[in-house]
């Protein structure tokens, strides 16, 4: 793997950092606390994949479901760590075993007894982050509710007053 492969991520992670927190103080304490699951978590993901695809000749395909499951759920970790959303991005933890799952249908001798579970984890992911995102913008849609009362109310005036040309 070359320099280039490692240190793009980590200027990227770091230039988004930067950006994102531009008025705080920064320091070790702060790397460890903003970046943990691209120091620790992720890379064992990775770890569980480079097993698989380059020590063991692809036989031991159950190694893809540890690697799928961290790296999922890393990803997870880092977003909200990044945008401070973790009342969000929670249902990704319900989608991370449905991806290592995923990884052993695929790589492995596709089963297909093994889709019912990947569905009903990715389904019920794909649910709850629609739920708790229509909720979200619903949040901030409230604090425009005066102007929305405003506009409802002129829109069904608008409807009685104006005359379609059918009822002539």
């Amino acid at each position: 793997m070359s320099k280039k492969a490692i240190l793009g991520p980590v200027f990227i992670l770091f230039g988004a950092y930067l950006f994102l927190n531009e008025g705080s103080s920064f320091g070790t304490g702060d790397i460890f606390a903003y970046f943990w699951p691209s120091l620790f978590v992720i890379p064992l993901g990775l770890f569980f994949h480079w097993m698989y695809f380059a020590m063991t000749g692809r036989r031991g395909v159950g190694m893809l479901v540890p690697g799928g499951v961290l790296f999922t759920a890393g990803i997870v970790c880092q977003i909200a760590m990044l945008f401070n959303n973790w009342e969000y991005m929670w249902p990704g933890f319900i989608l991370a075993p449905a991806i290592g799952l995923f990884e052993l249908y695929w790589f492995g001798s596709r089963n297909k007894w093994l889709l019912i579970p990947i569905n009903i984890l990715t389904v019920l992911s794909l649910l709850f982050f629609a739920v708790f995102s229509i909720g979200a913008f619903l949040n901030e849609v409230s604090a425009m509710r005066p102007f929305l009362a405003i506009v409802f109310v002129a829109g069904g005036a608008l409807l009685l007053i104006v005359r379609s040309r059918k009822e002539d």
